[in-house]
């Protein structure tokens, strides 16, 4: 059960989200969360197994790795028990330990942070 403080969902550091693909397929997998991202990102090859996409723009994305233009997709989740239209940008993050990385964009939707919550 999502815990509450002040009408707001409080989230950890790490939360499962179930990403719904355009054929309504459903995966959930282990999300970080990152307070310091401005947009979410997502794994390609995810994306492109749960048919996610198309590609509505491309956006300039300043990263450890240095700035790379990297395409945009619109897609849809559930993030403790919130179902969330969101935009995700593309990038490959099969070197990573998660595949999906939940930025302010999806954060401003009711959610704070509480770094120790497991």
């Amino acid at each position: 059960m999502a815990v509450k403080f002040k009408g707001k969902t409080v989230l950890g550091l790490v939360e499962k989200v179930t990403l719904i693909g355009s054929k309504k397929e459903k995966k959930t997998v282990l999300a970080r969360i990152d307070t310091g991202a401005t947009k979410s990102s997502i794994d390609v090859n995810l994306a492109a197994n749960l048919n996610l996409g198309p590609i509505i723009r491309s956006k300039m994305v300043k990263s450890a790795q240095g700035s790379k233009l990297r395409p945009v997709i619109e897609a849809s989740l559930t993030l403790a028990g919130k179902k969330i239209k969101a935009e995700f940008s593309l990038a490959d993050r099969t070197h990573m330990k998660y595949m999906v990385l939940i930025g302010q964009n999806i954060l401003k939707h009711g959610f704070l942070i509480d770094p120790v919550k497991q």
